[in-house]
C-alpha cells in the first residue's frame, strides 16, 4: 500500500499540522510527501526529516489550485491513497480532487482502524461514525489534532518534479494576519476568548494572558464576527478544531458550534459569570465571577511567581 501525501506550509516553513497528518498516515503504508510551491526547497528539506516519510517530491513552479490538482490527479494514479490534513487548503483540494477522480472523500479522520476503516465525527461533534470505504483508491482529510506528531529523525531523498502544469492564475496580492503566538490548530496551550468581552479594546486581556502563557489565542465565532479577533482565531465547527492540553476560556458561554471545536482538549478551566453556562459545566476547573477582575488577577499572579514565556 502506497500514500500521497501533500504538505501543509506557510511562509517558507513546513506547518506543524504535516508532521501529525505524517504520524497518522504511516499507519497505511510508506508515504511519499508532496511539497507544492514556489521556492519549496527548504520545505522539502523539513518534510524529509519526518519519520515515516520515503520519498518527498518538490513541485516547485505550482501555487494555485488549477494547476495543483492537474499535477494531483495524475499523481494519485499511482497511489492507494491520497491525504492532506483537514486544513483550509485540504477542505478545499481533496473533494474537488475526489471530483476529478469519480470516488467519495473521507474527510476529517480522527482515528485509522484499518485499511479502510475510519472514524470521524458527525453531528458537530455529538457522535463518531465508522466508516469502511470500499473503493480501491482512498481520498482522505485527517484531523491533525486528534494524532501526535511524527519525530524529525529521518533522512529521505528528495526528487524535483519536472513537465509541471503552468498555472493560468496569478497572484496579485496576499493578505495577512501578522502574530508570533503559537499554531492554533496544534497549540499544547490556547487562551479563548468570547462575545463577553465586549470590544476589541477588552480582547486584550485574552492575548496578554496568552502572551504570559505562550499560548495560542483563540475565539468565538460571535467575537470573531463582532470584530473582536481575526478570522484565523476563531475556534469551533466553522473555524479550528484544537486539542490542546490546557484550554482556558474567557467569556464563553459554550455554544454547540464552539464545544465542537474543543471536544479534544484534555483540560478546560472556564472563567464565566454563569455558573449555568455549558461550557462552565464541561470546565475541569471554573472561575466564577467578572472576567474583568479575574483575568488581571490571575496575570498579577502568574507575574508574582515568575511565569513569562
Amino acid at each position: 500500500m502506497s500514500v500521497l501525501l501533500v504538505a501543509d506550509h506557510d511562509l517558507g516553513q513546513l506547518s506543524p499540522a504535516t508532521a501529525r497528518i505524517v504520524h497518522a498516515a504511516a499507519q497505511l503504508g510508506p508515504i511519499d510527501l508532496l511539497v507544492i510551491g514556489e521556492n519549496g526547497d527548504k520545505i522539502a528539506e523539513q518534510a524529509a526529516k519526518l519519520a515515516g516519510v520515503h520519498k518527498v517530491l518538490l513541485a516547485q513552479e505550482l501555487s494555485f489550485t488549477d494547476s495543483d490538482l492537474a499535477l494531483l490527479e495524475t499523481l494519485a494514479q499511482r497511489y492507494q491513497y491520497v491525504i492532506q490534513s483537514a486544513g483550509s487548503v485540504g477542505r478545499d483540494r481533496i473533494p474537488a480532487l475526489a471530483a476529478r477522480l469519480d470516488l467519495m472523500p473521507v474527510t476529517d479522520v480522527i482515528e485509522i482502524l484499518g485499511p479502510n476503516r475510519f472514524v470521524r465525527p458527525i453531528y458537530a461533534g455529538n457522535a463518531l461514525q465508522t466508516i469502511t470505504d470500499p473503493q480501491a483508491k482512498h481520498i482522505l482529510t485527517i484531523r491533525a489534532s486528534a494524532f501526535p506528531a511524527a519525530k524529525s529523525d529521518n533522512t529521505a531523498p528528495i526528487e524535483t518534479l519536472g513537465d509541471t502544469t503552468a498555472s493560468v492564475a496569478r497572484l496579485i496580492a496576499t493578505h495577512r494576519t501578522e502574530g508570533d503566538t503559537p499554531d492554533l490548530a496544534t497549540a499544547q496551550i490556547v487562551v479563548g476568548g468570547g462575545i463577553a468581552l465586549g470590544s476589541a479594546e477588552n480582547f486584550q486581556l485574552v492575548e496578554k494572558l496568552a502572551k504570559k502563557l505562550g499560548a495560542a489565542i483563540g475565539a468565538t465565532r460571535a467575537a470573531v464576527d463582532a470584530g473582536y479577533a481575526p478570522n484565523d482565531w476563531q475556534v469551533g465547527q466553522t473555524g479550528k478544531i484544537i486539542a490542546p492540553d490546557l484550554y482556558i476560556a474567557i467569556g464563553i458561554s459554550g455554544a454547540l458550534q464552539h464545544l465542537a471545536g474543543i471536544q479534544g482538549a484534555k483540560r478546560i478551566v472556564a472563567i464565566n459569570n454563569d455558573p449555568e453556562a455549558p461550557l462552565v459545566k464541561l470546565a475541569d476547573a471554573a472561575l466564577i465571577g467578572d472576567l474583568f477582575e479575574i483575568v488581571p488577577q490571575l496575570i498579577d499572579e502568574l507575574d508574582k511567581a515568575g511565569v513569562s514565556r
